[in-house]
């Protein structure tokens, strides 16, 4: 089963970690910027790391040293302790992926990507993927699930088969793989990098590096009818050049025109 993509989502911008202002004190992925992107018609793409015991949080780091005031892993930290740090800018803490979707509730389209929890974009455990999925039952609304790491797709083509699946996918240079990788790591790395397992977890669409749509496995796959959306656009200008190959957007620091 290969569900697709809601319609909004090839025509409707797509904030990248919902719409996020410091200035505004609407920090990345908080839920200020998510109110903000509701409330100006976007779509929202966010991203989930896990809680030591197992809550799916909206927070993009591995670790809370960059947003908060805080140090260490996310997954080190407690959903109750998470709930007590506050986002850097923001008067509100870390929030959990069911806090934002009642925010949302169906209003716009929301992209949520999963992160990488095994360092090596190979086998992951399930944990953050069961929580996303338990976290998804019974929400009502255009939603779908995307991950660089294609294990992570596979976990949710499993856990929630009816949600639309994808992978985030980009040119994977040598130097952005990690060194302890291991022994098959070239191989992995050149499968990532030739979206090799596009159709083995069910994904019906791609979320590509803006700079790199000129591949011509994302044209082939395009051509089969797989949608096309790209990362991160930010200004109109590059928007104008991404959507000669993307059908959608995910932007940051400034304002895409509505379709």
């Amino acid at each position: 089963m290969r569900p697709s993509l809601d319609p909004t989502f090839l025509s409707v911008p797509l904030a990248h970690r919902a719409l996020h202002d410091l200035t505004a004190h609407r920090p990345e992925n908080s839920l200020p910027a998510v109110r903000a992107a509701i409330e100006h018609g976007y779509g929202i793409e966010i991203d989930l790391q896990p809680s030591a015991d197992g809550v799916a949080m909206v927070f993009h780091d591995d670790d809370l040293d960059r947003l908060t005031f805080d140090t260490g892993p996310v997954k080190a930290r407690s959903v109750a302790e998470l709930q007590r740090i506050r986002v850097r800018d923001s008067r509100e803490p870390i929030p959990t992926l069911r806090q934002v979707l009642a925010e949302v509730a169906g209003q716009v389209p929301l992209l949520i990507e999963l992160k990488d929890q095994s360092g090596r974009m190979g086998p992951t455990d399930g944990a953050l993927e069961r929580a996303t999925a338990q976290a998804l039952a019974d929400y009502d609304g255009p939603v779908a699930v995307m991950s660089f790491n294609p294990a992570s797709v596979a976990w949710m083509a499993q856990l929630v088969p009816g949600v639309a699946r994808g992978l985030t996918t980009y040119a994977f240079p040598a130097s952005d793989f990690p060194a302890d990788a291991g022994p098959d790591a070239e191989a992995r790395r050149a499968a990532l990098a030739g979206i090799a397992d596009y159709d083995r977890v069910g994904a019906s669409f791609l979320s590509h590096d803006w700079r790199d749509l000129s591949r011509p496995r994302v044209g082939a796959l395009k051509a089969r009818g797989a949608a096309v959306l790209c990362w991160t656009i930010r200004s109109p200008e590059d928007e104008a050049i991404a959507r000669r190959v993307a059908q959608n957007i995910t932007f940051e620091r400034y304002f895409a025109a509505h379709p």
